[in-house]
């Protein structure tokens, strides 16, 4: 069953008010950055490729179609017995945007990140909410404890 953005916000802290939805919470646009060379995922493990910060102008972020990774401004505790999903907002899609996510386990805490693909040039300014976290209670054994847990902290 899926919780109430009332109950996601209590695992959160501090939001703005219009950050919580009836059924989850909003994230905001923390930072924006280009990856600059390649990553590896192998059978044993992985690399994230480097990455570039981009600069807003005036508080905002010009951006040519092409992919970025997103950084969201909140940091994010999945309780246990939760898994966490977190779906772009509509006023992306509505203007040729999409955010991809993953998964976020049991016991993920961190400022995640997502896969931004622009389709269309866009300006979006720091802070604007750009997606939504839902979170459903699951059975689970043990709790996250990958390479992510901490990230951005």
């Amino acid at each position: 069953m899926f919780r109430s953005g009332a109950f996601v916000a209590e695992q959160l802290g501090d939001l703005r008010d219009t950050q919580i939805q009836p059924n989850g919470v909003d994230l905001t646009l923390g930072a924006v950055f280009e990856q600059t060379t390649s990553g590896r995922i192998s059978r044993e493990g992985k690399t994230v490729g480097e990455r570039r910060e981009l600069d807003p102008t005036e508080g905002f972020y010009t951006l040519s179609p092409g992919g970025y990774i997103v950084r969201y401004a909140e940091q994010v505790r999945i309780p246990e017995d939760h898994v966490g999903f977190l779906y772009p907002r509509s006023s992306l899609l509505r203007n040729s945007c999409m955010l991809d996510t993953a998964v976020w386990d049991a016991g993920y805490e961190g400022r995640g990140e997502g896969l931004l693909e622009v389709h269309h040039e866009i300006e979006l300014e720091a802070g604007a909410r750009v997606a939504q976290l839902v979170l459903a209670e699951a059975d689970h054994v043990g709790q996250y404890d990958g390479s992510y847990q901490g990230e951005n902290l």
